[in-house]
């Protein structure tokens, strides 16, 4: 019966992407990975760096292991290890996932001095007051006036936008980019909503809510079991 195999080593154009059985022993696992790179090596030039790439499937390694497994890889004189990828997170990574992707809702208003910050998108029903800020790591979507100052994708998100049912912002900021009130916005005469996003310009413009059907088509999108 033939022996089942608990490392596979794929060579691409990019290095080596090593994958490792989710099923086996930890210990079982790290002596077969130490015999096989070390075959696999004998036939590589030791005067090229390699990079290597470290499929880890349903297994959960913590920091420290993660660590000996690329201690034990960099032994081998010429690989760099790029990354270890798992499909496993922890519950405290979860919830940081799900904190990132969460819309909040909140009905107040954001007065002069005052600052509401959420880690993912914020719905605010009310208006933000000269001298208000709202920060998120997300979107911001904003059912009343905003005259204060919004930031949007706050750690670093350009596709984030700014939505309000009246944009008569003090300042927008998205990502890095900072736009003051944009002496070219009209007058908003309908009473429009409208939202404010980076262009191709690398510029944060202010147009028609209708506009992100077309510029961000995964903004909305049904989730969950069908």
């Amino acid at each position: 019966m033939k022996k089942r195999q608990n490392v596979t080593i794929k060579g691409t154009k990019e290095g080596l992407v090593l994958h490792l059985d989710d099923s086996c022993s930890y210990e079982e696992l790290k002596r077969e990975l130490d015999q096989k790179l070390s075959a696999n090596l004998k036939t590589q030039d030791e005067r090229h760096i390699i990079s290597v790439k470290v499929e880890i499937g349903n297994r959960y390694l913590p920091a420290n292991l993660q660590e000996e497994l690329k201690s034990l890889i960099r032994q081998k004189k010429n690989l760099v290890v790029d990354e270890i990828i798992s499909n496993v997170i922890t519950k405290e990574e979860a919830k940081a996932l799900r904190a990132d992707t969460e819309v909040i809702t909140v009905s107040r208003i954001v007065r002069s001095g005052q600052v509401l910050e959420v880690p993912g998108d914020i719905l605010l029903i009310g208006d933000v007051n000269p001298g208000g800020t709202v920060i998120a790591g997300g979107n911001i979507f904003i059912m009343g006036v905003l005259k204060g100052m919004a930031h949007a994708g706050c750690f670093g998100n350009e596709q984030a936008v700014i939505a309000a049912s009246s944009m008569k912002p003090s300042q927008l900021r998205i990502s890095d980019y900072l736009n003051r009130e944009p002496e070219s916005v009209q007058t908003n005469e309908k009473q429009e909503m409208e939202c404010a996003y980076i262009d191709e310009n690398r510029q944060i413009v202010i147009d028609r809510l209708q506009v992100l059907i077309r510029l961000r088509p995964n903004l909305t999108r049904l989730e969950g079991g069908q």
